[in-house]
């Protein structure tokens, strides 16, 4: 399988502060790679040192076999970028600020500019200043795909947009990558995650601590317990694969992975009123990582 991206061990300090330390992975042609991590885990800081728009303190990146730094130029050719902030010149028209960009690539792109506009529901007439930050978004969807780009990289692309919008933007990213565009999708909100990647890569304070495989992942036996009564245990279960243990106000919930025999035989002896064991969310099963 041809890789598209590959990560050497970047690292990216700013002074004594690591924004991101040793990360390591590759990401395949036609996939889509989810990048998960809390708000200020070093997605962005990898992102944009990928990128060239920082320098790394040590270590390298491979875009389409080439080294990101050396060739940048020449790779973002084929790249589309939307950052999770999005700044742009206020005084243009969103017609006038799309034409700008599309100047950078020697090609005529009015009639995917008009398609993508369109669907995203995006008024070329009205000026920069006078958008929401969820038009701005928008804005920065259409600039970042408009060239038909080969790899598409996504930094906390759904902040600011509505639920519709952001189901049709999914659909759009969904179409792009049958279209053959791999794409790498960064998100603290794994339930996106979810619905649109093939594998995913975890973060914790600038560090890869798991890689996973989305649907190997749904495979495993997590169940989420929840119980309620006045006489529920105070302390977890003496169980291996219990985590996730929170008990307040006569409420318990857990997760487990393991036998669930096992636990339906602990449960036997446990006092409580009412029990529902359920299958957790992703974001429920992944909590664990970040604690």
């Amino acid at each position: 399988m041809k890789t598209v991206i590959d990560f050497h061990k970047l690292t990216k300090y700013y002074g004594e502060v690591c924004g991101c330390k040793d990360i390591d992975f590759s990401v395949n042609e036609g996939e889509i790679f989810g990048f998960i991590g809390p708000n200020g885990a070093g997605k962005s800081t990898t992102l944009r040192t990928m990128l060239g728009l920082l320098f790394p303190t040590s270590g390298g990146v491979s875009i389409f076999g080439k080294d990101a730094i050396k060739y940048g130029p020449e790779l973002r050719e084929d790249i589309g970028y939307l950052p999770s902030e999005v700044f742009y010149y206020e005084n243009m028209t969103v017609k006038q600020l799309l034409d700008y960009a599309a100047s950078f690539y020697d090609a005529d792109y009015s009639d995917r500019i008009n398609e993508l506009s369109e669907l995203m529901e995006l008024d070329l007439t009205r000026k920069i200043s006078d958008l929401s930050y969820g038009n701005k978004k928008k804005v920065g969807i259409v600039q970042g795909l408009l060239h038909k780009p080969k790899l598409i990289i996504l930094d906390e692309p759904t902040s600011g947009l509505d639920p519709l919008m952001q189901q049709k933007f999914f659909d759009l990213i969904r179409q792009e990558n049958k279209d053959g565009a791999t794409v790498l999708f960064s998100s603290h909100i794994l339930s996106e995650v979810q619905a649109l990647c093939d594998r995913v890569a975890i973060i914790k304070s600038g560090e890869i601590i798991d890689i996973q495989d989305i649907k190997e992942l749904k495979k495993e036996t997590y169940k989420k317990g929840t119980l309620q009564g006045d006489t529920l245990p105070k302390h977890p279960f003496e169980l291996e694969g219990i985590s996730n243990w929170d008990n307040v106000d006569h409420h318990i919930t857990f997760l487990y992975n393991g036998d669930l025999s096992q636990l339906l035989s602990v449960l036997q002896s446990t006092s409580f009123d009412d029990i529902l064991i359920e299958n957790p969310t992703l974001e429920e099963i992944f909590m664990h990582y970040y604690e």
